[in-house]
């Protein structure tokens, strides 16, 4: 149990578990978190859809790629798409995450698809996650107030051993692509960004950059409407099916007749959804602490100069950034059911491992805890295609906790694949997700992956 002194805010209904439930609720409203607090009223959306509709394009999803979905649609093809959501505008992982626009998407290293695809393939991939933070940074430009912060991500080694990987990593980005990237000592991050004493040196990237995640939603959904897109939340389908070869949506108040469907939910896909994506993904809970924010003098005493956002070199990732009210916002693994999600251990944990990274914050505590559920694919690439045995069916999932930029681009290549147009020969778009094997033991491997990421973090 939470001692008694600790002021902190956390999610006070169940939490949703896809892999278990068959519905994300209707109308849910915003968890408590952090975002939710400091992003003021969230724009209007279109309201529940009550009355039936004969449209050309469908999505499911109001989050990152929905949205993209629908803006882009809309501005490159005059295609007025209406999108669904269950809930409220990003009360998924669009609205949970950590705010870190990198270029990066899913979790396959550079080195690795390169040896498995080749370089054509490999160059192909990073073009369109270069696209991705393009398109966000032009988005942005528009008016969307997120709050942006300094440009700046710091990859930072977490015992010395990982330097070796970093430099080489360095190396090959800059031979590669001619991606300039700053090596930094221990030395150098203690004295001019942060004293972590958990950071072993690092590289430094110089176009990361953190934002608040659901205002940068909300602005997108402003930008979709005003491109001509309908958006209703308090929606949810509760039935699909075919008819007359077209798509048959259910909603509460309302049956939807659709020509293409665009399934744009990622890790809060519901159980059984639909069978084209059955058992190709696997929902993981990210956890996320922000702290009561610092004095002056606890900046000063663990000289925390940045907000470049941070990540680590561990196989279970912890990642975290200063915010502009001086809080520290810290994240990592979370429970591994929805049903465990809100135990107050897992964001003890985050707080004790800040405290390992920063020793003069020992009376620090946090104010807000939350998890949400990210989408990992079985090859750790995201993948947007449309359904193997359905033209008219698309989807795009699987960016293995990556996925705030690149989401974007993938919007926009759903939009593009639902207007005809051909899309470059890569395995995010001309693969489809893989089935896990032996689908019902996947948390069992999850909980595997969890214990041997705890030993190879401490000794390998």
């Amino acid at each position: 149990m939470i001692s008694e002194n600790i002021s902190y805010k956390t999610v006070e209904f169940p939490m949703y578990d896809p892999l278990l439930q068959s519905s994300p609720g209707e109308n849910q409203p915003y968890p408590e978190s952090y975002w939710a607090d400091v992003s003021g009223k969230a724009p209007k959306s279109d309201g529940q859809l009550n009355e039936d509709i004969d449209i050309d394009v469908v999505i499911i999803g109001a989050g990152y790629t929905g949205l993209s979905c629908a803006l882009h649609l809309a501005k490159e093809y005059n295609i007025k798409a209406t999108v669904l959501e269950a809930n409220q505008t990003a009360w998924g992982c669009s609205g949970r995450n950590a705010g870190f626009i990198l270029k990066s998407t899913g979790r396959k290293p550079w080195s690795a698809m390169s040896a498995q695809w080749g370089e054509e393939v490999m160059r192909g991939i990073y073009s369109e996650v270069c696209q991705g933070v393009e398109t966000v940074n032009e988005l942005i430009k528009q008016g969307i107030d997120c709050q942006a912060q300094e440009s700046g991500y710091i990859r930072v080694a977490h015992k010395p051993s990982m330097m070796a990987s970093l430099s080489t990593q360095a190396k090959l980005l800059e031979k590669t692509f001619g991606y300039e990237v700053e090596q930094l000592s221990r030395s150098e991050i203690h004295q001019n960004y942060m004293a972590d004493e958990n950071a072993h040196g690092g590289l430094r990237f110089k176009d990361g950059y953190g934002i608040n995640p659901l205002k940068l939603a909300w602005g997108y959904q402003q930008l979709a409407q005003q491109a001509g897109a309908k958006v209703y939340t308090g929606t949810p389908v509760s039935q699909w099916f075919e008819e007359n070869n077209k798509q048959i949506l259910i909603t509460p108040k309302a049956k939807v007749t659709a020509k293409k469907v665009v399934i744009a939910t990622n890790g809060y896909t519901p159980k059984g959804f639909h069978l084209s994506i059955a058992n190709r993904t696997l929902p993981v809970l990210s956890q996320i602490i922000v702290t009561e924010p610092l004095s002056d003098a606890q900046v000063a005493q663990c000289n925390f100069l940045t907000a470049n956002v941070v990540m680590d070199t561990r196989a279970l990732k912890y990642y975290y950034r200063k915010l502009p009210d001086n809080r520290i916002l810290f994240g990592g693994r979370g429970a591994i059911t929805g049903k465990s999600a809100d135990d107050p251990y897992y964001a003890q944990r985050l707080l004790s491992v800040l405290k390992q990274s920063f020793p003069a914050l020992q009376s620090l505590q946090y104010q807000y805890a939350w998890s949400g559920w990210i989408c990992m694919s079985l090859d750790d690439i995201p993948h947007i295609n449309n359904a193997q045995d359905n033209e008219n069916v698309l989807y795009a999932m699987g960016y293995c906790g990556n996925g705030v930029s690149f989401s974007v681009q993938a919007g926009k290549r759903l939009a593009d694949k639902v207007a005809g147009k051909e899309l470059p020969n890569l395995p995010l778009f001309n693969s489809h997700l893989p089935k896990f094997p032996l689908p019902a033991l996947r948390r069992i491997g999850q909980w595997g992956y969890f214990h041997y990421g705890k030993i190879k973090d401490q000794y390998f």
